[in-house]
Parts: C-alpha cells; structure tokens; sequence
C-alpha cells in the first residue's frame, strides 16, 4: 500500500510504578533517517527500536522519542563498591603501565571517578531492565503499527490527488495535440509566404534549398514527439503509482522528464494558444512534483 512520508503516533504505558510514552513523528526525506531520543540506562532498546522501525518504513525524517518517569528511587543513588574497585584496579594499571614510559598523567579527581558510569548505582539500575525493556517494545511496536497505518491513509490521500494531476496533464496534452492539428495548415501557409518572400528578396537563390531549410525549421517547431513523451510519461507514472514498495524516488525522477518536455514545448509552440496550454501544464507538474515529495 502506497504510503505518504508524514505521519505521528503516540503510545504509554507502566510497570512497577513507572510510567512511559512513546513519540513518533515523521516527515519527507531523501533516504530513511531515525532520530532517536531514548534514555540511556535502559541497556539494549536503541538497537531493538532502529531493527523495528527500518523493517516497517523505507524513508522519511523519523523521530522516535520515549520518556520515562515515576519509581519513589528515580533520584536515589549508592555506590557500587564492586564496579569502583574494577575501575580503580584500571587506573592502577593505567599509571603504572604510563610511569614505565615516562609519560605524565593528570591525576584523576573524586569527582571524575564518580562521574564515570557504572560507579554510582541509581535506583534505575537496580530494576528489571530487560523486563521493562520487552514491555517497551511491546507498546513500540502498537505506535510504529499506527504510525505506519497513518501513512498509508496519507499516502491514499496522495494517491487521489497525484492521479488528479495525471488526469490533468493527459487532458493538456491531448488539447495540445489538437492546438497542433489546428495551426498545422496555417503554419503551412507561413513557411509558403516565407519561401515566396525569400525567393523575390534574393536573385538567383536555390528555391530546392530554400524550400529545405525552411522544412527544416518546421520540423525544429514540431512537439509531436514531446506530446508522445509526455503521454508515455502519465503511463509510467500511473504504473509506478500502482507498484509496490516505495517509488518516490522513481516519480520525483519522472517528475524532471515532465518538466522538460513541458519546457520543449513551450519553447517550441509558436501560438499563443499552445503556450497557454503549455504554461498551464508547468503550472500543474509543479503542483504535482510538490506532492510527490512526500510519498515514501
């Protein structure tokens, strides 16, 4: 199912007197970027959360978030005498293994001992991590489903109005084809008068060559073949927007093919009539490579 890139979904939650909610949000981007805020005691959710979420999107700016409060011991901290001893054992050895190289080192403070991880035990860490980490990824996955289906109703959406677009545009091509067919004997009478002219301004000129190069200046002027490439455009598009997995990418390519033709022909039109026609087509692939930004 075709989904959009933006999107939200919230979840929360509790166990053992903690309390939680999750936080995704989503936006368009050229490739699938998450952008995680989780609190880093919890040992081992950052890679179960990226795992999830890069097996259930495929692009976008993703924000997950998730906080946690609650538990009467959040604050409290003792020392752990075990994980103090290991980490002075390796400053030992540090000093010593630096002194037999003369090489100087500071002195390390109380303060810096404290404050490396592990040596103060909080009340967090005295919980069952890996418990509160499966109840985590059970509502994680609840907010990534709903937050997937958000972007498939959005990308619905998008489906209805990029099919609009193409509707559109296949109704500017065909009113440029018969805006072709219409100038066709006029433009005919033109090149007439311009070779007649030409051959009366100039004595001696080669009528044959005279009679080339202007043919050669009609077929410089014909859009048939940027009409045909535009139709076969509306067809890969209206493809792509029934394939599976995520084509972004391959329609905001397209998109660029469109505008390019639709530049051709306004180059190219010669009446006032095929240049309204052709500005009014930039005007809705603008519109339409606009939505196309955001589908995944």
């Amino acid at each position: 199912m075709r989904q959009s890139m933006t999107g939200f979904a919230s979840r929360s939650g509790e166990l053992d007197g903690l309390r939680w909610g999750w936080e995704l949000r989503g936006v368009n981007g050229k490739g699938l970027e998450l952008r995680l805020r989780l609190p880093d005691w919890i040992e081992g959710l950052e890679p179960l959360v990226r795992k999830a979420a890069q097996a259930k999107l495929a692009r976008g700016n993703v924000q997950i978030s998730l906080r946690v409060t609650g538990g009467s011991d959040e604050e409290a901290a003792e020392l752990d005498e075990a994980a103090l001893a290991r980490v002075l054992d390796a400053i030992a050895r540090i000093e010593d293994a630096a002194g037999r190289r003369d090489l100087p080192l500071e002195r390390s403070s109380a303060a810096q001992i404290i404050a490396l991880r592990g040596v103060m035990a909080t009340g967090q860490s005295q919980r069952d991590i890996p418990a509160l980490r499966a109840a985590l990824m059970t509502e994680f996955d609840a907010a990534l489903a709903e937050f997937a289906e958000m972007r498939s109703r959005e990308g619905q959406a998008l489906m209805a109005v990029l099919s609009g677009q193409l509707d559109e545009i296949e109704t500017l091509v065909a009113q440029a084809a018969d805006a072709v067919e219409s100038r066709r004997d006029e433009q005919a009478e033109k090149l007439r008068a311009a070779l007649a002219r030409v051959m009366e301004a100039t004595e001696g000129a080669d009528e044959a060559r005279v009679a080339q190069e202007l043919a050669l200046i009609a077929v410089k002027s014909d859009i048939t073949e940027e009409l045909d490439r535009l139709s076969a455009h509306v067809a890969a598009a209206r493809a792509l927007l029934q394939d599976e997995g995520a084509v972004g990418r391959k329609l905001d390519f397209l998109m660029q093919e469109f505008n390019r033709e639709a530049n051709t022909l306004c180059s190219k039109s010669g009446s006032s009539a095929l240049t309204q026609i052709g500005l009014t087509l930039k005007t809705v692939i603008d519109q339409m490579r606009e939505q196309v930004q955001n589908v995944e």
